[in-house]
């Protein structure tokens, strides 16, 4: 029999309230009492409301079983068969001047287009590595898969193709052309990437300078504005970091010192509950980043891990990308303490 403990008006298993004391609460700022008492209220509202709505379902199932064991086969009188459903209140009037409306929802699931990834909880490397999908290098991208032709010497090979990379770097510019295209002239043209008065000022390799064609997408930088590290644009609500390093051998070749271009990815996540009382332990280590740890160790205790594949191509694009900011925090609202972000127009 399951040991429980009292607590209000709620009879818990007592393995799910040492969890939710210990390892839930803690650094929280939610006290016992408080986290109790309010689950209790919440639970004393929605219980009956609950029953009743399990009540109402097992009504509609036993008429729809009656029904179709005095009416076997398929349904030949079908209009007869939805006055049927809506006399048991199956299906119900179309109600008029209907608005559904939300508020509180954040902009990744209300207002930004991008997708969503469904991982379950209890492999914890598939829902860290989805956590940490929220942002990706579009060089990354280009270069490791077939959406760049490896014709014509521009194969990936065993190490770093500078052909190959040529191409990258120009697909990530018509990337730029096409989603923050300039007021004049081409992001591939560009020589130089600034922040003047407010606004971005592009230089271009014939001497000119240019703005963004709608000014409103710069959202933000990093470092100095006269020479950014990092220059935040945004399309349709989702953001490109164009990162700059003249320091990395990507940077070093590049014009206007580009060593990557960062893109928002999949914006949220879905954490499947697979199996509630099998996530508890999962769900203790998530929080406070454990949960990569203990998975490691499991996973090197029963299951050798093999070498991995070679990803020079990789590592040579990544050597100089910096920390990205949280998920779910635009780096204008709060960028890495080591990184300080200045938002345009504040």
């Amino acid at each position: 029999m399951t040991a429980r403990t009292q607590v209000h008006g709620l009879q818990v298993a007592t393995e799910l309230f040492d969890f939710i004391q210990t390892q839930v609460l803690p650094g929280t700022g939610v006290t016992s009492d408080a986290f109790w008492k309010g689950f209790d209220t919440i639970v004393a509202d929605l219980a009956p409301k609950n029953a009743a709505l399990l009540a109402e379902r097992d009504r509609l199932q036993t008429e729809l079983d009656t029904w179709h064991k005095a009416n076997p086969g398929p349904i030949s009188n079908m209009v007869g068969y939805r006055k049927f459903l809506e006399t048991i209140g199956y299906l119900v009037p179309q109600p008029a001047n209907v608005k559904a409306t939300t508020a509180n929802v954040d902009a990744e699931l209300a207002l930004q287009a991008g997708p969503q990834l469904v991982v379950p909880i209890l492999n914890a490397r598939y829902a860290l590595n989805a956590a940490n999908a929220r942002w990706g290098s579009l060089y990354d991208a280009l270069y490791g898969t077939d959406a760049i032709s490896e014709a014509d010497g521009c194969g990936k090979g065993p190490g770093y193709n500078e052909k190959r990379g040529a191409k990258v770097i120009a697909f990530a510019r018509r990337v730029l052309d096409q989603s923050t295209p300039l007021a004049n002239g081409s992001h591939a043209d560009a020589t130089g990437y600034a922040i003047a008065n407010g606004q971005l000022a592009v230089t271009l390799a014939n001497g000119t300078t240019t703005g963004l064609a709608n000014p409103a997408q710069l959202v933000g930088y990093q470092g100095d504005a006269a020479a950014p590290r990092s220059v935040l644009l945004k399309h349709n609500g989702n953001h490109l970091d164009i990162i700059i390093n003249r320091a990395t051998a990507i940077g070093q070749t590049d014009a206007a010192g580009v060593s990557d271009l960062v893109l928002e990815a999949a914006l949220s996540t879905i954490l499947d509950l697979e199996d509630s009382v099998a996530a508890v332990e999962q769900l203790a280590g998530h929080p406070e980043g454990h949960a990569d740890r203990r998975v490691g160790e499991r996973w090197q205790n029963h299951h050798p891990r093999p070498e991995p594949r070679p990803r020079i191509h990789r590592a040579q694009w990544r050597r100089s990308a910096p920390a990205r900011p949280q998920p779910d925090v635009p780096a204008q609202r709060g960028p890495p303490d080591d990184q300080p972000r200045h938002p345009v127009g504040q």
